[in-house]
């Protein structure tokens, strides 16, 4: 009997080179952005002490109580996938010694772990870009930070309204907890089930709870603005000159609260309806006391995080997809005999920078059907006869373009049939050699 065929645990997708060329380009846009602000990669672990996580994210949110995927090793203690990427980076900074005196910016692209309800869009496994800068306090370096995310979304061609707020420093939101708590226990009865249960615990998500009659309750409830500590409403003052200033129209919104309790002051999120019901695509914020709540010293820090299957979700709309790249060259080998030399100058073409896929030994009928199949611009096919001394045809594959020469003079036949050669960097697809656009 045949064994049970597995599949993927649910909510975790395979991503294929159809879909990849796709990943790989806005990776490649989204470093290159990252440069120009002087963000530097850091690389962190998948894994994470539970405690990180219930110390930063807090034990009383639905990520911490909910949707962490959290086991004990071999040796009992207790590790969780990181459900998100603030708390590693601070940890990594402060095990590091990296912040010390320093204004370090950091960014970091990878899988992040929670186990929800799959939806499209959503996943158990999903990917996103952060980014964090640690030692400067100033509402500037918010400006900034929004600055960099609506470029990101811009160059993306993601059209999103940007949502502003203030937590306000922690004092000032403990005041505030008892007066929304004042206004929410009278109207308790009209909140959802979830909102009943966090109600107590942490208030202050009831105000983005996306149920309408909780919707509506929030509208009315006290703005934390309106009860902001006096320097607390001058960062936010100021935050909002410098964004008139840089052109980035935005909204206050006082329901806007985030959903991890080590936010201050700034919060802000990039939200759009092209995927259907409103939804964030970017949102972060200012954590000014986390790196001491775990351990370092007393430093400000603010970052965001942008999902990527959102941003390419997105792009597909604008039938922005990215092709998966194909070979330059198809080499077929049509006998055994002419595997040796097909083999060896794909391999010298490889060295010039020249992608090259290579097919056979098979007959003619055989190869060509390969060939056909790799959608390569060019092909060229080695027999015996080549190997005797006869001259090899290159020929494009849907055009009408052909050169015959020695096999050994291949990359002359291609330069002859307009093809440049940069510099050998076979690692990106903009750099593999391409075909020049006659005028």
């Amino acid at each position: 009997m045949a064994s049970k065929e597995l599949q993927a645990v649910r909510g975790m997708n395979d991503i294929f080179p159809e879909e990849s060329a796709g990943w790989q380009a806005l990776e490649d846009d989204l470093r290159m952005l990252l440069a120009l602000y002087d963000y530097g990669e850091v690389r962190l672990p998948l894994l994470e002490s539970t405690e990180l996580f219930a110390r930063a994210i807090g034990d009383a949110t639905d990520i911490v109580q909910k949707e962490m995927y959290t086991f004990a090793d071999r040796n009992g203690d207790s590790l969780t996938l990181r459900p998100e990427g603030t708390a590693g980076c601070v940890r990594a900074a402060i095990q590091a010694r990296s912040i010390r005196g320093q204004t370090p910016r950091y960014y970091y692209m990878g899988p992040m772990f929670r186990h929800e309800r799959p939806q499209k869009g959503r996943y158990r496994q999903f990917h996103q870009l952060g980014v964090e800068v640690f030692g400067l306090p100033a509402a500037g370096t918010d400006a900034e930070v929004i600055a960099l995310s609506a470029r990101i979304l811009r160059a993306a061609g993601v059209t999103a309204s940007l949502q502003i707020n203030s937590l306000g420093s922690p004092a000032a939101r403990i005041h505030y907890r008892t007066l929304l708590l004042d206004y929410l226990r009278p109207r308790r009865g009209v909140l959802c089930a979830d909102c009943r249960e966090r109600m107590e615990r942490n208030p202050l998500r009831v105000l983005d709870c996306k149920v309408s009659a909780c919707q509506e309750i929030a509208r009315m409830a006290p703005h934390l603005v309106d009860h902001l500590d006096e320097d607390s409403a001058a960062h936010f003052a100021s935050l909002q000159s410098l964004l008139t200033a840089l052109d980035i129209p935005y909204l206050v919104n006082h329901s806007l609260v985030r959903g991890l309790d080590y936010y201050n002051r700034t919060v802000f999120e990039w939200v759009t309806d092209a995927l259907g019901a409103q939804g964030t695509v970017l949102a972060g914020g200012r954590y000014d006391g986390l790196v001491a709540q775990l351990g370092g010293a007393d430093t400000p820090a603010i970052g965001f995080a942008v999902g990527l299957e959102r941003l390419l979700a997105l792009q597909a709309l604008q039938g922005r997809g990215v092709e998966a790249p194909h070979p330059l060259l198809f080499i077929g080998a049509l006998d055994d005999v002419a595997v040796a030399r097909a083999w060896r100058i794909a391999e010298q073409l490889r060295d010039a920078g020249i992608s090259v896929v290579t097919g056979g030994p098979a007959t003619f009928k055989n190869v060509m059907k390969q060939a056909e199949r790799s959608r390569a611009r060019f092909q060229a096919l080695i027999g015996a006869e080549q190997i005797a001394g006869e001259a090899l045809i290159l020929k494009e594959q849907a055009g009408e373009g052909r050169w015959q020469g020695d096999p050994e003079a291949l990359y002359e036949g291609l330069r002859s049939l307009g093809v440049d050669f940069p510099q050998h960097a076979p690692h990106t697809v903009r750099n593999f050699a391409t075909a020049r656009t006659s005028s």
